[in-house]
């Protein structure tokens, strides 16, 4: 069994040692696996010279690697401290020698491991943030006609809370079933600190709200909340119980966390019903429940036209229809223009609404505007940073630096959401550090699997086919084999759960070339291509395994099917992808040079952000990764990855 480490407190930081995560307060600090390692190190040994020749030891473990790789890591370390090499506070450099921490340390009990979707408080330092989750409300009557309230009426105090700067609030969305069902067990076992349940009767016209703030770890009621009125008064009973709770919890409430409870998003209970089932629809996160979802927001808008969150809401709807198509040739670009348009008239209905500008962010990326997108991402957080969403959306938006330090964050707070993993390993994949890449996913695979629950909302689709093309790039063919063959087996009816299954069949086809198995890589690409018929990498795997078989025509074919599609993805505007596709046909081709000139002008024409992030591992690009010019693409790919 392994012996946790013990937890180090100085000045204003905590480093879990057990954890691997060093916070702020309460707020977690990217930083790469070494510079944690050299913390470690110096922590352990406070007011101790630690040499150069200890930490190539302890933290390189004897790999040759030069005092450049000490010296970069403590700056970086001093970095994330705010520390000044001149006039230090925690790391003093000894010269010529090495390093003293010279801080006061104190050494606290290790602290537990978490397995879901928040941060322990023993964990954090002194006087953090409550970790705070809202379970959905029971129907003490069992009426049918109001049961939509009960996933209503836990988002709308859930959202009010987030008003409160003092408390940690975890999005309802995260929590395993048990915790939602209002299991304090389940709560404790989730690292929360607070757990709201209540329960909602309606009698004619009446209702009547209850609810209760218990200790997770004592399973007491710490504060009560009950408040009576007519069922269209419905909005002011929330706020009420809100009011109670944080009374009773002691919790200070700002004038303007006061004003942002009392925001009356509509009028109609009607509009507000629609509105929570078209929500509940998009929860499931699958495609056949996206129209009857549009339909529920448009019902809700009809009956309050300005109503921000179903604008909002419909955003999202017109999103997933996008993201649904996103991977083939032609998207449902009319889709994706909608969901701006709404999360735009959302922001001119309510500019103080963060969901709004998160929204946003999240589709002006995908339409490749990252500088309005990070604009809009950085609104949403600074209106509301109490929601991760907001911090994820921004990530999403962002680049290199930012991205990461947005994803460290988000997975501190919610380490089950796989796409947090996804989107930083994207980063390293472009810097063309493959061993940082394979540690994040292997990390993201793991807290996927310690979760309590498999979280359906946000599945794990991407990282075991990331990892297996990372492996692939190593010559590693067993060990990516076994990994696209996880994604295949992982794959569900959820958003996107098609188009991994078919980069998983490419992975395979690709794997099987590699071990020239050509049979069995056409068997691969033609799976792929049942799934995607025009998707040009498919098809160039396809023409590379037909040509190894001495099937010509077979070959031939499939790259004229290639350059069609690649002049679909040209015509569609996806000018990124076009690229990368054509390199890959020219590679098929047998014209490597132009193939790495082809991709050198991509970096020089794409807006800065991911573009071309797959370079360092698409298989069919192993023809030129030899050529220089295909190594100032890996350079500028890298730059743009800072």
């Amino acid at each position: 069994m392994r012996v946790p480490h013990p937890t180090y407190r100085f000045g204003r930081f905590l480093f879990d040692r057990t954890g691997y995560r060093l916070f702020d307060q309460d707020r977690a600090i990217g930083l790469a696996p070494k510079v944690l390692d050299l913390l470690g190190l110096l922590v352990a040994r406070p007011s101790e010279l630690v040499t150069k020749e200890d930490i190539l030891r302890e933290v390189w473990f004897n790999v040759a690697v030069t005092d450049n790789a000490v010296t970069q890591a403590v700056s970086d370390l001093r970095q994330a401290l705010g520390d000044d090499p001149v006039s230090p506070q925690y790391i003093q450099t000894v010269p010529r020698r090495g390093y003293r921490f010279i801080a006061r340390v104190a050494v606290a009990p290790h602290a537990s491991e978490r397995s879901t979707s928040a941060v322990h408080h023993e964990s954090l330092p002194r006087g953090a943030k409550r970790a705070v989750a809202v379970a959905d409300f029971a129907n003490v009557t069992a009426d049918a006609d109001v049961s939509w309230m009960a996933a209503g009426i836990a988002e709308t105090v859930t959202n009010d809370l987030r008003a409160l700067r003092d408390l940690r609030i975890i999005d309802r969305s995260t929590l395993p079933d048990a915790v939602r069902r209002s299991s304090v067990e389940s709560a404790r076992a989730s690292g929360l600190d607070l757990l709201v349940v209540g329960s909602y009767q309606r009698a004619g016209d009446g209702l009547r709200i209850t609810a209760r703030a218990i200790d997770a770890a004592t399973g007491e009621a710490v504060a009560h909340a009950k408040a009576d009125g007519p069922l269209a008064d419905v909005f002011r009973l929330q706020d009420t119980i809100v009011t109670q709770l944080l009374a009773g919890l002691q919790v200070p409430v700002t004038v303007a966390a006061a004003a942002r409870i009392g925001v009356r998003e509509t009028s109609s209970l009607d509009a507000y019903r629609a509105l929570t089932e078209g929500r509940l629809k998009l929860e499931t996160l699958d495609a056949a429940d996206v129209p009857a979802a549009i339909g529920d927001f448009e019902r809700a808008l009809a009956l309050d036209p300005r109503y921000a969150l179903a604008y909002v809401g419909l955003a999202h709807a017109h999103f997933w229809r996008y993201e649904t198509s996103r991977w083939r040739n032609r998207p449902d670009a009319v889709a994706l223009a909608a969901a701006i348009g709404h999360a735009r008239r959302a922001i001119e209905l309510d500019a103080g609404l963060g969901e709004a500008h998160a929204a946003l962010a999240f589709f002006l990326a995908s339409a490749g505007r990252c500088a309005e997108a990070r604009d809009a991402g950085r609104a949403a957080v600074a209106l509301e940073p109490n929601d991760w969403r907001h911090r994820f959306r921004l990530g999403v938006a962002a680049w290199g630096e930012e991205r990461l330090a947005c994803f460290d964050e988000v997975a501190a707070v919610y380490p089950a959401f796989a796409y947090a993993y996804f989107g930083a390993a994207m980063v390293h994949v472009a810097r063309h550090d493959l061993q940082a890449a394979e540690d994040v996913l292997m990390q993201g695979i793991a807290a996927e699997g310690r979760g309590v629950s498999r979280p359906h909302r946000f599945p794990a689709n991407g990282l075991h086919w990331l990892l297996g093309l990372v492996r692939l790039s190593h010559g590693a063919i067993d060990g990516a084999e076994a990994q696209f063959g996880l994604e295949l087996t992982s794959a569900g009816r959820e958003l996107y759960a098609a188009e991994f299954a078919m980069d998983a069949y490419d992975g395979l086809g690709f794997a099987r070339l590699a071990a020239r198995d050509c049979s069995g890589a056409a068997s691969m690409f033609g799976k792929a291509l049942a799934i995607s018929p025009d998707h040009a990498r498919s098809l160039v795997g396809l023409a590379a395994a037909c040509g190894q078989l001495g099937n010509q025509s077979g070959a031939s074919d499939a790259m004229a099917h290639a350059a069609r599609s690649v002049g679909e993805l040209r015509e569609s505007g996806r000018a990124t992808e076009a690229a990368v596709a054509h390199s890959m046909w020219q590679v098929g081709s047998g014209q490597t040079e132009e193939a790495s000139h082809t991709l050198l002008g991509l970096m020089d024409e794409a807006t800065p952000g991911f573009a071309g992030w797959t370079i360092p591992v698409e298989p069919l690009l192993d023809p030129i990764r030899r050529l220089p010019a295909y190594q100032r693409v890996l350079e500028r790919l890298a730059q743009r990855a800072v």
